[in-house]
């Protein structure tokens, strides 16, 4: 059989609010979409979900555990981070900001494999110095169209992406045209350093990233997560990135 390889999974990190039910304040939550997982052990991988950590010796070892490394969507990321104030910044979470931007930094030095979905691609952008647009909806499209509807369309697909031609990204779907789903307000606007753009919506809004000079580092706007039993691009990107593990 093939080796599985261990793939690690940053967590989102959810506040928890007192209720009636729950009087007492609960500890915050760390956790990771059940889609997520098991689009990975359907892959072939073995799915292992990090503690949110400072401590660099407890990321030393994860790191010497994996065989890649996938970071999933959830809060903005805070604008702040690239000088700015911007009113259209939704829930932040610099817990995992901090968290992340250090893994991520450490995943490229260890130069091993990334994909990244919705706000890790974001992430992704700005860990290597890039911005982001906090305002999707107020994007003028490309000329000719109108926006395509990007937020909360998970679990079908929400509008075409058109993907450059010989790009990582386009091997791993095996496609240059894929239907995708959709749920977000922000994407990268500014690139980062080795940053490369290689997919747009059809109405012009960014959809995907790579980082030049990595054997494999992905990063999708969409959701794969939730569509990669139906949308048979979305499966592929699931196998290519745990090819690249493995």
């Amino acid at each position: 059989m093939p080796t599985r390889p261990a793939v690690l999974i940053a967590p989102r990190w959810e506040p928890q609010r007192r209720s009636l039910e729950v009087p007492e304040q609960l500890a915050p939550e760390e956790t990771m979409a059940c889609v997520f997982a098991d689009a990975l052990v359907d892959a072939g991988a073995t799915p292992l979900m990090m503690a949110l950590t400072d401590d660099e010796a407890v990321l030393d070892a994860y790191l010497a555990l994996a065989d890649g490394v996938a970071i999933p969507g959830g809060q903005d990321v805070d604008p702040a981070l690239w000088g700015v104030d911007d009113p259209h910044a939704g829930p932040l979470c610099p817990e995992r900001d901090a968290f992340e931007l250090r893994l991520v930094r450490r995943v490229l030095d260890a130069r091993l494999p990334l994909l990244t979905t919705c706000r890790g691609t974001q992430l992704l952008n700005v860990a290597l110095g890039g911005t982001l647009c906090m305002d999707v909806p107020g994007l003028e499209p490309r000329e000719g169209t109108a926006l395509w509807r990007h937020q909360m369309i998970l679990n079908d697909p929400a509008h075409p992406v058109e993907v450059e031609e010989g790009s990582l990204l386009a091997r791993a779907l095996g496609a240059t045209l894929v239907q995708a789903n959709s749920s977000h307000h922000c994407c990268v606007e500014r690139l980062g350093e080795g940053v490369r753009l290689v997919a747009r919506a059809t109405d012009g809004v960014p959809e995907a990233i790579e980082v030049e000079g990595q054997p494999f580092c992905v990063g999708v706007q969409w959701h794969p997560e939730y569509t990669w039993r139906s949308v048979a691009s979305d499966r592929a990107l699931w196998h290519a990135f745990v090819d690249a593990c493995r």
